[in-house]
């Protein structure tokens, strides 16, 4: 079995280590884990059979934004681009429009404009840092 998986994070099957007694967190993605944990600046997922394990540079409970700048960027990154498409793409709606549906179709053109946005950027922010990491 290959212990290291595509992101260089470790796999501890649960053969070798059954059970985790962290504490369990909401913060980071879950990529399909039924749980996570953290324990200083480790990040563990809880699948089936195994953990996948990994170390940020910075715990996102003691800094958060640090957290975002160094070890999550790409939702940094999701979120700014998200929110300024979301109100350049409302207030211009809202501007244009006329009458009482101008607040609803300017949140309406927000909404569809920030997701679009968070999510093309997430995306492609998410293809920079996995190939600047196997640089």
């Amino acid at each position: 079995m290959n212990f290291i998986d595509g992101e260089g994070s470790i796999i501890v099957p649960k053969s070798v280590r059954p059970i985790i007694e962290y504490e369990e967190t909401l913060l980071g993605t879950k990529k399909g884990a039924k749980k996570q944990f953290r324990y200083g600046q480790l990040h563990i997922r809880e699948y089936k059979d195994c953990y996948i394990v990994h170390t940020d540079k910075v715990d996102p409970r003691k800094d958060p934004l640090g957290h975002l700048l160094i070890d999550a960027p790409e939702y940094l990154a999701a979120t700014i681009a998200g929110l300024k498409a979301a109100r350049q793409a409302g207030c211009t709606v809202y501007a244009e429009k006329k009458g009482a549906t101008a607040l609803v179709d300017g949140l309406r053109a927000a909404g569809l404009a920030g997701t679009v946005a968070a999510k093309c950027t997430y995306i492609v922010s998410s293809l920079i840092k996995q190939l600047t990491r196997s640089i």
